[in-house]
């Protein structure tokens, strides 16, 4: 059973860019401004530390927030990662004097940003087309891609533990390798008990962590994450402050929920790693191995599937000794038109799509794939393909946030193409 901390979870399909009409309290002089990951003020008396800056186009909306709260000059600002959500802001909050922290592997880090800036872009749009301007996207118009964020420039880099002091409040900055980048960073305040982990345990905590994200990124390592998470449970931290929703309270809740997806993590990595010694496919240890009862989390981020095949991958590569047109840079749909003519033709392959969509739909979006690789507008196939999805939708939707936006995507795109071709 998930634990009803999971269950009480807010909704991550709300998360949206910073709106919030003023900082959130979260006590011990320390506010929240949420937006696409949540940005933290702590105050001292000797000026700001923030941490995280958000997005380039909700900085406005934090500085205003943590404006209202103190005007003191910005001592430092500590990113918890280099993604952009929270690196857009800096120079909005950046002043003289102001000293921007940051783990040493940000520069590695932000190499691969700007090495596969076009993908990444492209991969996003189908999960987050309207956040990021395009909303034309989703009609299928042709999109923009933005120019590549603004590089985080820090001052101070460090390799393990970074320990500093602003208006007399302790602060220390600890790597956690493990999470959705290797230059993730936790900001502990030892005095208060508060842990400033960022998106360490992905987007949603007491959740699985999300080893491959489907926007495209590095694969994250099972046991770095749970070395990281680690670190934290030493912390012996009495909060918990997220880059998405929270806080946590509570030392026993903090400490039981961390070990919760500590153990979950590695169970699924052992167990995998055994289905990989014993012989077993990739696909069969996809579809067996589950956590047990003790150990279920949420998967509404990421999903113990997904993580099994990338912990498969990260270990033995891409090539799974399944078939030899994986090494001749064959498409999935090589030979689907001599497959689709054996069949009887496109027209007989959609009409068996349309018979198999409420029952296997799996086996439906196959069809549709081979069929629409022979005819890219043949409206049958069009059709049984967006009625599978919708199958699928109905069956999975809103249990896990990458699935839901990628199969509404597919029903929109076969729409937008029916559409199309009812006006040709």
């Amino acid at each position: 059973m998930k634990t009803e901390y999971v269950r009480s979870q807010p909704d991550f399909f709300a998360v949206g860019p910073a709106s919030s009409p003023e900082a959130i309290d979260m006590g011990q002089g320390i506010w929240c401004s949420p937006g696409m990951s949540s940005s933290y003020l702590i105050t001292t008396d000797d000026g700001r530390v923030v941490v995280n800056t958000g997005m380039w186009f909700e900085a406005r909306t934090h500085k205003r927030n943590y404006d209202a709260v103190s005007t003191a000059p910005t001592r430092y600002i500590t990113l918890t990662q280099s993604h952009t959500d929270h690196i857009g802001g800096i120079d909005r909050f950046r002043e003289d004097g102001t000293l921007l922290i940051a783990q040493a592997n940000i520069t590695a880090c932000q190499a691969d940003d700007e090495r596969i800036h076009g993908l990444r872009i492209r991969r996003s749009l189908p999960f987050f087309s309207d956040v990021m301007g395009q909303p034309g996207f989703a009609r299928g118009d042709d999109v923009e891609l933005p120019p590549l964020a603004k590089p985080a420039e820090p001052d101070v880099v460090f390799d393990d533990t970074y320990r500093f002091e602003c208006g007399g409040r302790r602060l220390e900055c600890i790597s956690v390798p493990g999470g959705e980048t290797i230059d993730s960073l936790v900001v502990w305040l030892p005095d208060d008990g508060a842990a400033l982990v960022g998106n360490l345990f992905s987007a949603l905590f007491g959740h699985f962590p999300n080893l491959v994200t489907m926007r495209g990124d590095r694969m994250r390592s099972a046991l770095a994450f749970a070395d990281s998470v680690q670190k934290v449970i030493d912390l012996q931290p009495r909060l918990l402050l997220l880059g998405h929703h929270g806080p946590v309270r509570g030392d026993a809740t903090v400490r039981s929920e961390c070990e919760r997806v500590r153990d979950a993590t590695l169970y699924v990595h052992d167990a995998t790693v055994a289905a990989m010694n014993e012989g077993k496919d990739v696909w069969t240890a996809m579809r067996e191995i589950a956590l047990p009862e003790h150990l279920v989390v949420g998967e509404a981020y990421g999903r113990v599937d997904w993580s099994i095949r990338a912990i498969w991958e990260s270990y033995a590569g891409w090539f799974h000794q399944h078939s030899t047109l994986d090494l001749f840079g064959a498409a999935p749909e090589h030979g689907a038109a001599e497959l689709v003519a054996l069949a009887g033709g496109v027209d007989a392959v959609a009409a068996r799509a349309a018979a198999l969509g409420t029952h296997d739909p799996l086996a439906a979006v196959r069809l549709c794939e081979m069929a629409l690789a022979v005819d890219a507008d043949h409206r049958g196939a069009l059709t049984a393909y967006r009625a599978a999805h919708e199958q699928l939708l109905s069956e999975h939707g809103r249990t896990n946030f990458w699935l839901t936006r990628w199969l509404e995507g597919e029903i929109r795109s076969a729409t937008n193409r029916l559409d199309r071709l009812g006006h040709e």
